[in-house]
């Protein structure tokens, strides 16, 4: 009978150690906080991007590149809410209303983004001159430019997740 609560009190250690799934409310298992010195780009640390495996190259003509697709994968509110809401606390933004900041996904869906994957959501605010405006506008670009040929995914991607503000001339699209 002892060897049977030790193999349950190790069963209960082993299962504590495990990593959490993610999940709205298990944002990403940070040590400290996120830093907003990296604005208008999240902190890598804690928002690093990830990819969606449905895209590449060769799928992008029966995924991005079709008017619509993105609204077949993107998550509902009651999913990123929960998120944005934890994000704003991460971040240690001052202002936490929720309304001021788009639950954006680093690495855009119309670019190969993973939907739920919180490693690619954050709280991007609305404020200031380089913002979750802005942004749509970039991704939209860079989407039209990878759909119409004029750049790999690969390469729309990386420019992306390096810098957002510096993709459309990283590509010579802009």
């Amino acid at each position: 009978m002892r060897a049977v609560g030790v193999l349950v009190a190790l069963a209960l250690v082993v299962a504590a150690a495990a990593p959490a799934a993610a999940s709205p409310h298990n944002r990403v298992s940070l040590a400290a906080k996120c830093s907003q010195s990296y604005l208008p780009l999240p902190d890598p640390a804690c928002t690093p991007g990830a990819t969606n495996p449905d895209v590449t190259q060769s799928t992008i003509g029966s995924t991005i590149c079709v008017s619509g697709w993105t609204s077949t994968i993107r998550p509902p509110t009651s999913y990123t809410n929960p998120l944005k809401q934890q994000g704003i606390v991460d971040y240690g933004y001052s202002d936490s209303k929720m309304s001021d900041y788009e639950e954006d996904h680093f690495l855009p869906l119309e670019l190969g983004g993973a939907p739920k994957d919180p490693a690619n959501l954050w709280p991007e605010p609305h404020s200031g001159d380089q913002n979750s405006y802005s942004k749509d506008s970039v991704e939209n670009a860079v989407k039209k430019a990878v759909c119409a040929g004029k750049a790999s995914l690969a390469d729309a991607q990386h420019a992306m997740l390096t810098n957002w503000t510096t993709a459309e001339s990283v590509l010579g699209i802009g």
